[in-house]
């Protein structure tokens, strides 16, 4: 049951943290940046809030720097806006993933590239 109210407060999180990046957080650092995931303990006091920044690496820094300034009036808005006792300490984390499925999808191209024409493996045999 403790694992359900935490998938549910998680969600509940990331929503309301992704609107606050929209409507009410200014910082130009921020840019870009998508809450991907949210990641919440049992006992609903820590939170990794997972995200991803469409921009260069030293981007995806700022928006964490960015975060880091904001956490504690992103805490104090969780707190209000889904009357929680105590809100999550939150910890954020650049989530790669979208570079990881970009690399892999580029290096499955390209072995397809090298198959095709002198490997033997043509649209006609498959």
């Amino acid at each position: 049951m403790a694992r359900g109210r935490a998938l549910r407060v998680a969600e509940a999180i990331k929503m309301e943290i992704s609107d606050l990046l929209i409507n009410e957080l200014k910082d130009p650092r921020i840019g870009f940046t998508s809450v991907t995931a949210v990641r919440v303990t049992d006992d609903l006091r820590f939170a990794r809030v997972y995200f991803s920044v469409f921009a260069a690496s030293d981007e995806q820094e700022k928006a964490m720097e960015a975060l880091e300034r904001a956490k504690g009036y992103i805490r104090t808005e969780l707190s209000k806006r889904l009357r929680l006792r105590v809100a999550p300490e939150l910890s954020f984390h650049i989530d790669h993933s979208i570079e990881e499925g970009d690399r892999i999808s580029r290096l499955l191209a390209q072995s397809r590239q090298s198959e095709s024409p002198a490997g033997g493996f043509g649209d006609n045999e498959r």
